[in-house]
């Protein structure tokens, strides 16, 4: 008895021993394995959960003035390019369209009774110089006679006179005829810029009209109506949001000291809290911020003071969505995800290259054919030029 009690306490504390070389073990073991895993994964990616989902916010906006007389989308409908969301009152347009009109028709027919007026002053001209010519004979036959005694001083000093009057009739009708020639040379009728800028009237003026209409600039889902049946919009009045979905991205908001690694081009993978780790988005840095968060908000940080705290700073990563992949599973602007970048290769930029020539958006739905309102005022002023 005596002996295996000794052999218990003899192989005790030597199975503790085992026991604690192989915990000792494993945490080496762990510690080694988490020193590979941090060299060859983590230490090359950089995670933050800072990150929601961004996106254009596009504003419309009435270009003339009017009272509201149709709303044709409601919040959350989808809108295609082109399609009419409001439509404002068009009696004012039309009248001030129907006045255009009017405008133009009259200054052709004011311009071109001047053009006609030229040849009339031609004519006056004519007939001052014939009477001019027939003063200075009747001056010239009575000189002699008054010479002679013939007649008396008196007729001849109303010859004279008679002279003078044609004379200055004819300075009159002379400058009278370069004034009106000076408001019609080197243009014909239709170019005159009186005709211009009356056809000009004409052609905003039908826009105007056009233009009660509000067309959606792009297609996307409404958002933040804010006009009501009736209302009286201005130009440069906020009506409503459109928020087109397939054009989103994710600003990820990494720490400063995380930036280290970071270059334009590397690929991301971001996972949203609306999906889960189910959907896993793939996408490419697009470029940086030119300044942290706290530099761009209402109120910067003012950190020259006696009591300072150092905080550390975050700059916003724009980060890019595959467009298949988003169509598959739509995203919302202001959604939470968490974005990590792999940084393994860091030998891109750091800031973003010099604009290319093009353009970053556009839209061709706002255009309106001017062409067909220019062919209303030429065909305004063909019927005024008839005789």
């Amino acid at each position: 008895m005596s002996s295996e009690n000794n052999q218990a306490v003899a192989t005790g504390p030597g199975k503790r021993k085992a026991v604690l070389l192989a915990i000792t073990a494993a945490f080496v073991a762990a510690g080694v394995a988490w020193g590979v895993y941090y060299q060859l994964v983590l230490s090359k990616e950089e995670v933050t959960d800072n990150a929601y989902v961004g996106g254009n916010l596009v504003t419309l906006s009435a270009q003339v003035t009017g009272n509201v007389d149709e709303i044709r989308a409601e919040e959350t409908q989808l809108v295609k390019a082109g399609a009419p969301l409001i439509r404002l009152n068009a009696i004012d347009a039309d009248l001030m369209l129907s006045q255009a009109e009017a405008r133009l028709g009259n200054v052709v027919r004011q311009e071109r009774e001047r053009y006609a007026s030229v040849a009339q002053y031609d004519a006056v001209i004519a007939q001052r110089r014939l009477a001019l010519a027939t003063a200075q004979g009747n001056l010239a036959r009575r000189a002699p006679l008054a010479a002679d005694q013939t007649i008396s001083g008196e007729d001849l000093v109303h010859a004279k006179q008679a002279v003078d009057e044609a004379q200055a009739a004819l300075a009159v009708a002379q400058r009278q005829a370069e004034s009106v020639r000076s408001s019609v040379a080197g243009v014909d009728l239709a170019s005159h810029p009186a005709v211009l800028s009356a056809k000009g009237d004409v052609v905003q003026a039908w826009l105007a009209v056009r233009r009660n209409a509000v067309l959606a600039p792009v297609t996307g889902y409404v958002a933040k109506r804010n006009v009501q049946l009736g209302a009286h919009v201005t130009p440069g009045t906020p009506l409503m949001a459109i928020v087109p979905l397939n054009q989103l991205w994710v600003d990820a908001n990494f720490k400063e000291s995380e930036l280290r690694n970071i270059r334009i081009g590397q690929p991301a993978t971001i996972e949203t809290d609306l999906y889960g780790g189910k959907v896993v988005y793939h996408g490419k840095v697009l470029g940086m911020s030119a300044g942290t968060g706290s530099a761009f908000s209402l109120l910067p940080a003012q950190n020259a003071t006696g009591n300072w705290i150092k905080v550390v700073q975050r700059v916003p990563v724009r980060i890019t969505l595959d467009a298949q992949e988003l169509a598959a599973h739509p995203l919302r602007i202001g959604l939470s995800t968490t974005v990590t970048v792999d940084t393994s290769h860091g030998e891109g930029a750091r800031l973003d290259q010099p604009m290319v020539a093009g353009s970053a958006q556009a839209t061709t739905t706002l255009a309106l054919p001017v062409a067909e309102a220019e062919k209303l005022a030429d065909d305004i002023i063909a019927r005024n030029l008839r005789f």
